[in-house]
């Protein structure tokens, strides 16, 4: 499975990003896919994920309220919609793929996507 990321880029406190994963391969209907982000100096942190085929979620709870998931199976894509962004937000965003079950943490993640680089301006 290879998942390519989108939709970085620089925006001001107070706004809108939209990220997407366009995910390619070898997908199942018990695949699950999320996003993580990782600060200079900080670990990388789990922030949503979702599964292919019922839909389930699960939010960090450091974003929730504000970052909300989303796929569509007909292009194999899983979005990341992120409003009211912070300073503090800013991060390299990346998106990850679980074969079967939903992810809650960086270990359980069998594929990884490149990094999209999100800066958030005071």
């Amino acid at each position: 499975v290879q998942l390519q990321a989108f939709g970085g880029g620089l925006v001001q406190a107070g706004g809108s990003l939209r990220l997407s994963c366009a995910a390619s391969g070898r997908i199942f209907s018990t695949f699950a896919a999320g996003w993580f982000r990782q600060a200079p100096g900080k670990e990388r942190e789990f922030l949503a994920a979702i599964t292919w085929s019922s839909g389930r979620k699960q939010v960090a709870d450091s974003v929730k309220g504000r970052f909300t998931i989303s796929r569509d199976n007909a292009k194999n894509t899983v979005s990341l919609q992120m409003n009211s962004l912070k300073p503090e937000d800013t991060a390299v965003y990346y998106c990850a793929a679980k074969s079967f079950g939903l992810i809650t943490d960086a270990t359980m993640v069998n594929y990884w996507g490149q990094g999209t680089l999100v800066t958030v301006s005071s």
